[in-house]
């Protein structure tokens, strides 16, 4: 598997993906305006493609949540990354490949050594996006209401991680 920047040239790919229920029900407040974002770069942000034999099955946004614009983390600590996640088309949906795009996004998150911990947002209701996160070292942080949102937030510190 591979990452990839997102272009301009994705946004009919992305789009689709946002119209699929499970997309949704991970993130049902995403208003992302595609055709701006896509063309903006701005340095606290990647948004990236995965690609699976050269084929596009998800979508990763890693951003510097201290820098981030819009504030949606509110008072952050520096020295931290924010990830979203999402893969596009259900038949790829429980085959491992979520694992594998957040172990790339992780690896390329702490490859920055200032970098000290990644958070993450699930919805509350989202039991299953829990465990994965879980599983893969991150820790509960706290309850938090983001947008119309109730989330669980986590976090996975640098010393849980070997990258």
């Amino acid at each position: 598997m591979q990452l990839r920047v997102a272009t301009i040239h994705d946004l009919d790919l992305v789009k689709h993906w946002d119209t699929k229920q499970h997309v949704i029900d991970c993130d049902p407040d995403g208003l992302w305006n595609w055709e701006i974002e896509l063309n903006r770069n701005p340095t606290w942000r990647e948004q990236l493609i995965a690609e699976l034999n050269g084929e596009p099955i998800g979508f990763i946004q890693i951003i510097d949540p201290y820098l981030e614009e819009t504030h949606y983390w509110g008072t952050v600590e520096k020295n931290k990354k924010a990830i979203d996640i999402w893969i596009g088309e259900e038949s790829n949906l429980n085959k491992g490949y979520g694992t594998i795009m957040m172990t790339l996004a992780i690896q390329r998150c702490f490859q920055n050594q200032d970098v000290d911990g990644i958070l993450i947002d699930p919805l509350k209701s989202n039991v299953k996006a829990h465990r994965f996160y879980e599983r893969l070292g991150f820790e509960f942080i706290e309850e938090r209401q983001f947008d119309e949102s109730e989330c669980f937030v986590y976090e996975l510190k640098r010393t849980h991680n070997s990258a």
